[in-house]
């Protein structure tokens, strides 16, 4: 606990002393979004253009600096589990970092195609896979289980080829679920932080009820359960720091570099602590939020091909942007779509809690 205390400390002063710097930097340079979603003429987009973007640069250098602090001070051992999941955090913000550097430094408004961020990260969640399933401990527990899991391993192994594609698919998911819900000012931020919060709990949890203390039949097999919850509470740290200045009015926005490592950071979470399934209650905002423009995106092409004129079941998607469209102010839809995002983290948690008996 110690660990995990000292190393939130340090992620979340770095990134509330750090975020300040990073913003004169990036006005300097003039590097802020011409225009956030299409059709701002219809929303009050157009009065964030200019807003210094890429602030995701800060929540990776603060995340990995409280962690490597936090252990240096501490003594405690780094584990492959917190590594693996912080190279897939940052993995997946440099996939977001070139996207954003083609935005703004080129003046190229889509960035990266979705081909090549596909590409992207394909290859980070690939190597994060395989790697995951190596480095057993002296228990022969590696960081990941080729089960599936909920809030524990189920079933039978998927074996190594259908488990890289499993994690391929979640990572894919989480990484472009947070991606999606960044469209208003600390909404992806807070509701990451909800999120990362339940997963300092429950590796806590897990370390405390771990097999290699106590073999029992409730127990946890998990490889390095605390060093999760150092993991977890290090990333939510520097949302903290970070959503000083993003929260709104935003005086930064973390663009892709943020969300997609925030993505990857959560869901490597619930992949080296065997709650897979279990993350998409956790993230049910997130969940939520992908599925709209999954709906709208297929109706809107099932229409046009059937009756040649496209229908839409939203006014925009994501959801947000059809709450913002009806004249809600945006601190109103942020707020309640974190207390939305707080609901489904609680729900998830209590699932955990009584999984325990």
């Amino acid at each position: 606990m110690k660990t995990v205390l000292l190393s939130a400390a340090i992620s979340m002063i770095t990134a509330l002393l750090g975020t300040r710097p990073t913003i004169t930097m990036l006005r300097k340079r003039k590097l802020g979004v011409q225009m956030r979603l299409e059709g701002a003429h219809s929303t009050p987009a157009t009065s964030k253009t200019g807003t210094p973007a890429m602030g995701g640069i800060v929540i990776i250098i603060a995340s990995l600096t409280g962690y490597v602090l936090g252990h240096l001070f501490t003594r405690d051992p780094m584990t492959a589990s917190g590594v693996l999941v912080l190279f897939l955090m940052t993995g997946l913000g440099f996939v977001g970092f070139i996207d954003d550097y083609l935005k703004l430094f080129r003046k190229r408004s889509l960035g990266l195609r979705s081909g090549q961020k596909l590409v992207g990260q394909t290859i980070v969640g690939v190597i994060f896979a395989v790697l995951a399933i190596h480095f057993p401990d002296g228990y022969d527990l590696t960081p990941a289980s080729t089960h599936l899991s909920f809030i524990a391993d189920i079933g039978v192994s998927l074996g190594t080829v259908l488990f890289v594609i499993w994690v391929l698919l979640m990572v894919l998911a989480s990484s472009n679920g947070v991606n999606v819900t960044d469209g208003l000012d600390g909404l992806a931020t807070g509701a990451s932080i909800l999120v990362l919060a339940a997963y300092v709990i429950i590796g806590n949890w897990q370390g405390r009820n771990a097999c290699t203390i106590a073999l029992a039949q409730n127990c946890y097999s998990v490889r390095d359960p605390y060093d999760a919850a150092v993991v977890a509470a290090v990333v939510m740290g520097a949302c903290f720091g970070f959503l000083w200045w993003n929260a709104p009015p935003a005086k930064i926005f973390m663009g892709d570099t943020g969300s997609l490592a925030l993505g990857g950071a959560i869901v490597g979470l619930a992949i080296v602590t065997r709650t897979e399934f279990l993350l998409f209650l956790l993230g049910g905002l997130f969940v939520i939020e992908t599925l709209s423009v999954m709906i709208q995106v297929s109706v809107f092409k099932a229409t046009k091909f059937w009756n040649g004129k496209p229908s839409r079941v939203f006014p925009m998607t994501p959801l947000h942007h059809s709450f913002e469209m009806s004249g809600w102010a945006e601190t109103t839809i942020v707020v309640r779509f974190w207390l939305i995002a707080g609901m489904f983290v609680a729900l998830g948690l209590g699932i955990f809690y009584i999984g325990w008996f």
